[in-house]
């Protein structure tokens, strides 16, 4: 990503010193910027945080209206309008875009990242430039990247805790093949289905569990109709944010510098919002009643060698160049430690 606007961010820090407005004519709009998010998590806190800095630096001529909860569509028909000019912005789970560009499967793989940090170094590194590279081939601009999380087990019908627990609950998941490959794995039934489809599915039975980040669950209510939660943490989800790349073209460079610039810096202030609200989403979740368990170790060892086969054989799908770059990002955080 630093690849393809190197030469737009040159220009930002050369006029850096200067309001937007003052530097260039910018031209009054509204932007329209969807997730699946819900109002109040860090995901939706993060839209109105760049909503509130594209405002600012743009003198007031640039205006972002929010849309979470899948107001416009689940993430699949945003990424259908991103790609036809009908919508300008969104931000989903990375994952979601491996039906486009297959290498995002590997950031889903089971138990990959064991920090947040892990995880930054792979999106801000080689990898996350190949990514935005090749989403620009598929008509959508990736400005920044953003964190979802660690996600965890819930269901309404049992504690989880060992791997075997799992036999048999219905679980639902996101909507990639990697996840219906992990949890079946694991002995669920995986039900793929939107985020915004989730709490009314868990509330009729039509589904006994989901995973997510702690926080989603919290802001979504999830609790009110789940009883468990396992802190399982098999997967950390980066998120994409992206711009139609037939929206961007028409936008004047000025313009173009000015999103890019707000992009980086809300999703600086996104992650960071979501990383300390995991822990007290958490506690959160157990003051109302929830039932959490945490795993021992020895426990999480047999949840991978459940998942290792799923893990190897996307692995093995994936660019061989794309899986060095990422398993070497991955080694240099953790030999740094």
């Amino acid at each position: 990503m630093r690849n393809i606007l190197k030469g737009l961010l040159a220009g930002v820090v050369l006029a850096s010193l200067m309001p937007f407005a003052a530097q260039a004519e910018i031209h009054k709009q509204t932007i329209r910027f969807s997730s699946a998010g819900s109002e109040g998590s860090p995901l939706v806190e993060g839209q109105h945080k760049f909503a509130e800095l594209v405002e600012e630096k743009s003198d007031g001529k640039i205006k972002v209206k929010v849309f979470p909860a899948g107001m416009l569509g689940g993430d699949m028909q945003a990424v259908s309008s991103l790609q036809g000019g009908v919508l300008q912005a969104s931000v989903m789970n990375a994952g979601l875009l491996s039906s486009l560009v297959p290498d995002f499967a590997l950031l889903d793989l089971p138990f990959l990242f064991e920090t947040p940090e892990e995880a930054d170094a792979v999106m801000d590194g080689p990898v996350g430039d190949i990514f935005a590279e090749e989403l620009d081939e598929k008509g959508l601009v990736a400005l920044s990247y953003w964190e979802l999380g660690f996600r965890e087990l819930t269901n309404s019908r049992r504690p989880v805790e060992t791997v075997d627990d799992i036999e048999g609950l219905k679980i639902r998941v996101v909507q990639s093949p990697i996840y219906l490959d992990m949890f079946n794995a694991l002995g669920a039934n995986a039900v793929p289905m939107p985020f915004p489809e989730v709490y009314t599915a868990l509330e009729t039975g039509t589904v006994d569990g989901q995973e997510n980040p702690a926080p989603s669950i919290l802001t979504a209510k999830l609790n009110e109709v789940q009883e468990y939660m396992t802190l399982t943490r098999h997967t950390y989800n980066p998120m994409v944010m992206l711009y139609s790349k037939p929206l961007w073209e028409k936008l004047d460079p000025d313009e173009q510098a000015l999103l890019q610039e707000a992009a980086t810096e809300a999703a600086e202030y996104q992650r960071q919002l979501s990383r300390d609200s995991d822990a007290q989403a958490i506690e959160d979740l157990k003051a109302d009643g929830m039932v959490v368990t945490e795993l021992s170790s020895e426990e999480v060892a047999r949840f991978r060698e459940k998942t290792k086969p799923v893990a190897d054989a996307y692995a093995a799908k994936a660019d061989p160049e794309v899986v060095e770059l990422l398993n070497e990002s991955i080694a240099q955080v953790r030999d740094a430690q």
